[in-house]
């Protein structure tokens, strides 16, 4: 939501407050006589004032059912003090950058019932900051969800026994002291996300001794972790009562035969993401892995990647009518058209739907298929290259609750040319499009794309380097102007271009050939824009930052990675001309010194 907003919402609660005052002086007046009523009248104006301020249960509603995000929650908390109370009330998550460890107990004095920390961003002392955190002065501090990935260690966690959820993926390094340390600090955990470390020295004794003093755990991600065999999953199914969800994937050590052993002993699971090993394309999915799947009676999710499955599984889960929301079958190979066929004509409840890299699927296939997926929000169909547009089209116009589609590098032949799809319609549910590697764009397919999707909000046409050759300037502002809800916009490794579209809010120019004078043209016109990314961009220079420095007004983050024509001096009063800035990725051969550092984060920005 934009500051635009703001009005509206006054508007909206000046109107029902007006419609609530008015109601009860028409009751009040039908039972006053002809001198009350002339009373009643002259105190009017004195009590009109005061009814018309709403109570904050009911503006806290009103917020909420707009879904207002975290920075629009900033704009309302200017408006007044009631705004400000009230937008500090129903803030529940907080991330913690470097810039904002100095402020970290006024942050924890103004928003008081937060509980969920992101700490994936911070750079600095994670033992000393969850320490301080410990010792906050708040008796009310309850902390359900902590999230520290990307980070090069486990921390030593301090008297947070509230916490229910934690994430530590991308870790540099995980250890067995590690996970003994995980489980002792947070003994009531029902959420453990260790997945994709870098350096693992973990053993299966470890994890077992882990998760018998995690009695509550429901949800589990060990993914990428190498030693993980049969003989663990079956423990981890077997000794925690409460699982509901287990992720897997890349454990090169698990086989079928495992997986099939081990989801016996929880047949209440209601997720599962596993890949395993398979020994060649002539590997056969056996009848009891299948007998085991299927006892999962109320599995909602179910995703295999690089795996080996078989037409008889995937018609055997449509037979048995599980559930199924999300299905992901990425990378998979052994099953062919005959059995997603049998799957998704049967089980037409599924939301989410991934077949990346699916060799079989081709237009028809989609138009077929498209018929049974009404309920569909998501799909996933990139490196399918016997797709064409034709298949996209086919989706939207069949699928009338889609809002997502990934289409990357399919394919550029089709039969059908643009004119039989002039007459296409309009089609509002779709929100995020993602043709990244696609060289069959063109103007009239870009111009389409402006008049069928009017709430348009992300669109991705990276690495289109035919579309360089195809699109011009003029499509470009013709698009922005026409899809006017686009907030996400990636054009990296594209063209020259020229942009409009004032509520553009993440645009992605990296690798492209984008100068000062289209910088010059972006801040006029995308005023609104939070995040700006210019890696690689030889042709940028000192001048063009300080278009958009001085015109985006919003401006929370740039890249200038790469930008070898950016001087070193304009980096040095970026903070200045620019307040809002949180986060600049600065260009080659600056003297980014912690003296500099430390100069920027007392201004709330980090510096890398």
């Amino acid at each position: 939501m934009n500051r635009s907003f703001v009005p509206l919402i006054v508007v909206i609660a000046a109107t029902l407050s007006f419609a609530v005052v008015l109601n009860t002086k028409r009751k009040r007046r039908t039972s006053l006589n002809s001198s009350q009523k002339q009373s009643f009248s002259s105190s009017t104006k004195i009590i009109a004032a005061k009814d018309l301020r709403l109570p904050d249960d009911c503006w806290e509603c009103i917020i909420k059912f707009l879904n207002t995000d975290h920075r629009s929650l900033e704009s309302l908390s200017l408006v007044s003090k009631q705004f400000l109370s009230i937008t500090n009330s129903i803030r529940f998550s907080l991330t913690i950058y470097d810039s904002t460890y100095t402020f970290l107990v006024h942050l924890f004095q103004r928003f008081t019932k937060l509980t969920s920390l992101d700490l994936m961003c911070f750079n600095g002392n994670l033992d000393s900051l969850l320490f301080e955190i410990s010792l906050l002065p708040f008796n009310n501090l309850n902390l359900k969800s902590l999230k520290i990935s990307n980070q090069s260690t486990i921390p030593l966690f301090r008297c947070l026994k509230t916490l229910t959820s934690l994430t530590c993926s991308n870790f540099l390094f995980l250890q067995n002291n590690h996970l003994f340390l995980i489980a002792q600090s947070f003994p009531f955990l029902e959420e453990l996300d260790l997945s994709n470390p870098k350096r693992i020295d973990v053993t299966e004794d470890g994890v077992k001794a882990m998760l018998k003093m995690l009695p509550m755990l429901r949800k589990v991600n060990l993914s990428d972790h190498y030693y993980i065999n049969d003989s663990l999953l079956f423990h981890l199914c077997k000794n925690c009562e409460f699982l509901e969800e287990v992720v897997m994937l890349n454990c090169t050590s698990i086989t079928s035969d495992g997986i099939a052993y081990a989801i016996r002993e929880k047949p209440y699971l209601r997720s599962l993401s596993v890949s395993w090993q398979s020994y060649g394309s002539h590997d056969n999915i056996k009848s009891h892995f299948i007998d085991s799947l299927l006892s999962l009676k109320g599995l909602s999710c179910l995703c295999f990647r690089f795996s080996h499955i078989s037409d008889m599984l995937l018609s055997s889960i449509a037979t048995e009518g599980i559930p199924l929301r999300r299905l992901v079958l990425q990378n998979c190979t052994g099953y062919r058209y005959a059995g997603i066929f049998s799957l998704l004509s049967r089980c037409q409840s599924i939301q989410h739907l991934d077949l990346q890299n699916f060799g079989f699927l081709n237009d028809q296939a989609v138009v077929e298929l498209s018929s049974f997926l009404g309920n569909l929000v998501s799909i996933n169909l990139s490196e399918c290259r016997m797709l064409t547009k034709l298949a996209l089209f086919s989706l939207i116009k069949k699928c009338p609750s889609l809002s997502e589609i990934k289409m990357e590098s399919i394919g550029s032949k089709s039969e059908e040319n643009y004119d039989s799809l002039m007459d296409f319609g309009v089609y509002p549910q779709l929100k995020s499009l993602y043709l990244a590697h696609n060289s069959w764009l063109c103007d009239e397919i870009i111009i389409m794309f402006a008049s069928i999707f009017p709430n348009l909000q992300l669109l991705d046409l990276s690495f289109c380097r035919k579309y360089v050759r195809k699109v011009s300037e003029e499509v470009n502002c013709h698009v922005l102007m026409r899809c006017c809800k686009i907030m996400h916009l990636s054009l990296a490794y594209c063209s020259k271009v020229k942009l409009l579209g004032p509520k553009l809010e993440v645009l992605n120019l990296s690798n492209t050939m984008v100068d000062d004078e289209t910088l010059y043209v972006i801040t006029k016109n995308c005023y609104g824009i939070f995040q700006l990314l210019l890696k690689n961009c030889d042709n940028v220079t000192e001048k063009g930052v300080k278009h958009v420095l001085e015109n985006c007004t919003q401006l929370r983050e740039i890249n200038l990675q790469n930008c070898y024509k950016v001087d070193d001096d304009v980096i040095d009063s970026m903070v200045f001309i620019r307040p809002s800035l949180r986060k600049i990725t600065a260009p080659p051969f600056f003297s980014c010194s912690d003296n500099k550092r430390k100069l920027f984060s007392r201004h709330g920005c980090l510096l890398l």
